[in-house]
């Protein structure tokens, strides 16, 4: 079996109707009930049949993505595969802890729903924006959102997503004022994001201490496998250390190509994304095209990742 690592997709991976075709496999369906009980709603009814706009709330969302994601590695882990390491974008990081058993999963999807409000709440509507930026050097972003930023309306590189795509986020108007300079730098797009909250930057810190106090009453572990985070992109196991990264996870960038890389640089052989879409498998690709990739989100895509991985 190759050395493989499960990687987990952060919001925007969600659409009506998701695992759909998945539902049958009884891990699954006993996956959502466990997140309905967990959440006292139906999760399940909103992620098949919408409406869209209850599904696109991120206090819903992230739930929804979690609960998919663990869903598709409990079935992996059925199968007998077991990862080497276990990495999430954002959101995702979540998913990837409880793959490696530091957050029980009823713990874990009730903690994103919270996220999910605090983040909306944190930042007034319209106060706060993202955006994404096409084909520009790392520095050339992080040096014009130093330019651009002042006292009161400040914008920060949020996302390195791939070589030549980063994410920015922060007040409106840097925001406005970064993107001007990026197509005048020569940028090749520049794409305002329709997000509800401008996450992985400062403006994030009520977030932040909002899930720091939650994280204080549940049960937390040490790892079982190492967890890649975002704000370091390395390996953890500690619980401490892992709760510590995961409260700056919300206003620090997520660093992906540098994660991936790490990875390779570990010995990682496969990158199996595990969740609704295949956003990270496309990431991915773009950072390294020598990894094996692979997605689950039916009986369809298990298969052919098996494939890829035994």
């Amino acid at each position: 079996m190759k050395k493989f690592a499960a990687v987990f997709p952060g919001q925007g991976s969600q659409s009506v109707g998701m695992f759909a075709d998945f539902m049958d496999n009884e891990i699954v369906a006993k996956t959502y009930e466990e997140a309905n009980a967990a959440l006292g709603y139906d999760l399940k009814d909103i992620t098949l049949n919408g409406p869209e706009a209850e599904l696109n709330k991120t206090e819903v969302t992230q739930p929804a993505i979690l609960t998919a994601s663990v869903a598709a590695y409990r079935v992996l882990e059925s199968k007998g595969f077991k990862p080497a390491a276990v990495a999430g974008h954002s959101l995702g990081e979540y998913s990837a802890l409880v793959a490696a058993g530091v957050i029980s999963f009823a713990d874990a999807v009730k903690l994103v729903r919270l996220r999910g409000k605090a983040m909306q709440e944190a930042v007034p509507a319209g106060v706060g924006a993202m955006a994404a930026v096409l084909g520009l050097e790392d520095q050339v972003i992080v040096d014009v959102c130093n330019e651009v930023s002042t006292d009161n309306d400040k914008v920060w590189a949020a996302n390195f997503n791939t070589p030549g795509q980063v994410v920015i986020s922060g007040n409106k108007g840097a925001v406005d004022r970064a993107l001007e300079q990026f197509t005048a730098k020569g940028a090749k797009r520049v794409v305002p994001l329709a997000v509800s909250a401008p996450s992985h930057c400062p403006l994030m810190q009520k977030a932040a201490d909002a899930l720091k106090a939650e994280l204080s009453k549940i049960q937390i572990n040490d790892a079982s496998i190492p967890v890649y985070v975002n704000v370091l992109a390395k390996p953890l196991t500690k619980k401490e250390e892992i709760i510590d990264a995961l409260v700056k996870q919300l206003t620090m960038p997520v660093r992906w190509v540098e994660t991936v890389n790490q990875l390779k640089a570990d010995g990682v052989e496969a990158l199996v994304e595990v969740g609704p879409n295949k956003v990270l498998c496309g990431l991915n690709r773009r950072i390294d095209k020598t990894l094996g990739s692979a997605n689950i989100c039916n009986e369809e895509t298990l298969a052919k990742a098996l494939e890829v991985i035994a």
